[in-house]
């Protein structure tokens, strides 16, 4: 077997035993992750807002302004709600964090309903 077929059982039994997301919403941070470690002009430890950062630039740039409802389909309400992915996956040991970091890091960072509106994408560019 491959890694990418690993990853997707492990990612899907996980999603199969927590019950509060679907294997979309953790394979989506998995990417995010990816897009954040390419996008970080040096070589260190992602931070939880450079992973909402490039969550929500994932977000634009797969759904645009859909991005809000795919999320709220996964169950993804929230920036918290994304912390909540991170802190499953830490959990099941698919992703390590610092002794520093915690779920409260993912609280209240940004609003998903601002976020991906059309009239912000658009003044953002």
């Amino acid at each position: 077997m491959d890694q990418t077929t690993d990853l997707l059982r492990s990612v899907g039994s996980i999603a199969a035993r927590r019950g509060v997301f679907p294997s979309d919403a953790y394979l989506f941070v998995l990417d995010a992750l990816e897009k954040s470690l390419v996008d970080l002009p040096e070589v260190r430890d992602v931070s939880g807002d450079d992973l909402l950062a490039a969550i929500r630039a994932l977000g634009r740039e797969r759904f645009g302004v859909m991005a809000g409802d795919v999320f709220n389909a996964w169950g993804v309400r929230s920036t918290l709600d994304f912390g909540r992915v991170v802190f499953h996956l830490v959990e099941e040991g698919l992703l390590k964090k610092r002794d520093d970091e915690c779920l409260a890091d993912f609280v209240d960072r940004f609003d998903f309903k601002d976020a991906f509106a059309l009239k912000v994408m658009k003044a953002e560019g």
